[in-house]
């Protein structure tokens, strides 16, 4: 997974919106106002900071050396991911799709549903 690839999978979930509210080198995806990933732009290695469940995230750590606790983040619940191929583009789509979830889980009843998103 290249960095235009990541990019363009966090942006394709319903209502994901693309910020740079750190300066150029950092993209934020927010949903409704409530960030759900954080990739660093231009630099390497390609890494990208997702929200986690606090127990898959010590399994996800302890299994794969490429995710560890979020950088400058709450470690509980954030992991970054360092994308060296170690993981499969398939786990990292997934482990995105989970961040978002959690964060629309937590928006009212409203905004979900205007996300059109199922449980």
């Amino acid at each position: 997974m290249n960095e235009q690839g990541l990019h363009d999978l966090c942006h394709s979930h319903n209502g994901a919106a693309k910020e740079f509210p750190f300066g150029p080198e950092t993209a934020v995806f927010k949903v409704a106002g409530k960030i759900f990933a954080i990739s660093g732009v231009g630099a390497g290695p390609l890494t990208v900071s997702l929200k986690c469940e606090p127990e898959l995230a010590q399994q996800l750590r302890a299994a794969n050396p490429a995710i560890t606790g979020g950088y400058h983040l709450n470690k509980r619940h954030w992991n970054t991911v360092t994308i060296d191929g170690s993981i499969s583009d398939q786990m990292l789509a997934d482990m995105i799709e989970d961040s978002y979830d959690l964060i629309v889980a937590a928006l009212p009843k409203a905004k979900r549903m205007a996300l059109e998103w199922t449980d």
